[in-house]
């Protein structure tokens, strides 16, 4: 199936190929040292909020379609840092995504804080996107017929080859975790211990904001290791991939757990301490990425809307035979958003309550967590 045609003869032609032998045509942005690109096709329903969704590591690995047609009408912000030292504007330090498919492209941005344009910034960083695509059609089938692996390519044959040779293993995910401890100052309330999986930096810096400081682990550190710094409480990042090749990471949740030290999962967090605890994860169709995503809270009753990024989910039914409860549920499907353990301090989230980008509508879930650590 070809959809499609580029509007500019002018630009550079490349083609988007699907697994399921779709092609989408359009012109090349950002790098083309960056094609061809391969991943996971996915999209992301948010207006706003590109320079924190390309730098989000729950993206490695994948080609990401904004469905909304307008993309960098303002711009990527200039370089710059908070109080605590930690980047603002941006959810890590790169862009993350392997590619990215967009409708419109704005190349004259016009914002107070623009820097430069989002083809300039990926054309820096390496990373190749195609413009002119019929992202309704996109998105479209992949709601149709799930999410699957593609390649941004000069040609259909160079895009086929790509994808034979894709070796997306356990360690080019795992790549986005830190391999050092690191600590951040925020204040004397008491110390947190952040396991990176890849995480946001808004995490970091909604623990930081709250008079805590932070200590960030790789996601493979030893329960003893982050013991002997003595923590009032500990948080599992978000992150890529699969949550069962995580395994070093559910060990360490499980005997978080087992220790009772107060534990908070966040996204890909949330799956690995379901994993620790007998239940079981699974594959979404096409998953939820947005920034308007409604989830119940059961104990009040209360919907939130929440931003969220993840292609996996929680088995409801396989959470009975566990000491885990649910706490949020989705209000589109019905998915698991988050449960809380019945007899230890433990409570985790699906959706991210840091947002960056999206509401913050769902953020007290740092205060619940933080008024478990002083009890």
């Amino acid at each position: 199936m070809l959809i499609g045609r580029a509007s500019k003869l002018a630009e550079e032609q490349v083609v988007l190929f699907l697994e399921d032998g779709s092609v989408f045509c359009g012109s090349l942005f950002g790098s083309p040292n960056g094609v061809p690109a391969i991943g996971e096709v996915v999209f992301n329903t948010g207006m706003v909020g590109y320079p924190q969704a390309l730098t989000d590591p729950s993206y490695k690995g994948q080609i990401l379609c904004f469905s909304y047609p307008l993309l960098g009408n303002y711009g990527v912000p200039k370089k710059e840092f908070d109080e605590f030292g930690v980047l603002k504007h941006f959810e890590s330090e790169r862009i993350q995504v392997s590619g990215v498919v967009a409708r419109w492209v704005c190349e004259s941005p016009s914002h107070y804080d623009s820097q430069k344009s989002v083809s300039r910034w990926m054309e820096e960083q390496g990373v190749a996107g195609i413009k002119g695509v019929d992202t309704r059609a996109l998105v479209t089938r992949l709601r149709e017929k799930g999410v699957m692996f593609g390649a941004i390519a000069q040609d259909v044959e160079q895009a086929k080859n790509a994808l034979k040779e894709r070796t997306l293993t356990p360690e080019f995910y795992k790549s986005v975790a830190s391999r050092k401890i690191t600590k951040f100052v925020g204040g004397r309330k008491g110390k947190i211990a952040l396991i990176d999986c890849g995480y946001k930096l808004n995490i970091l810096r909604s623990v930081l904001k709250r008079g805590y400081e932070v200590e960030v682990y790789p996601y493979d550190t030893q329960t003893k290791t982050i013991l002997e710094d003595r923590p009032q409480g500990v948080i599992l990042s978000n992150g890529p991939g699969d949550p069962r090749i995580w395994r070093e990471t559910i060990e360490l949740a499980q005997s978080v757990i087992d220790e009772n030290i107060p534990l908070l999962g966040i996204c890909l967090g949330l799956q690995i301490i379901a994993l620790s605890q007998g239940a079981k994860t699974y594959k979404l169709k096409y998953g939820h990425r947005g920034q308007n995503k409604p989830v119940i809270d059961l104990k009040t009753g209360g919907c939130f809307v929440t931003s969220q990024n993840h292609g996996y989910a929680v088995s409801r039914d396989s959470l009975k035979a566990t000491q885990l409860a649910e706490w949020f549920v989705n209000a589109d499907d019905s998915t698991v958003e988050g449960f809380v353990h019945k007899s230890k301090r433990c409570i985790a989230v699906q959706f991210h309550p840091e947002a960056s980008p999206g509401p913050f509508d769902a953020s007290y879930v740092f205060d619940v967590f933080l008024n478990i650590t002083q009890r």
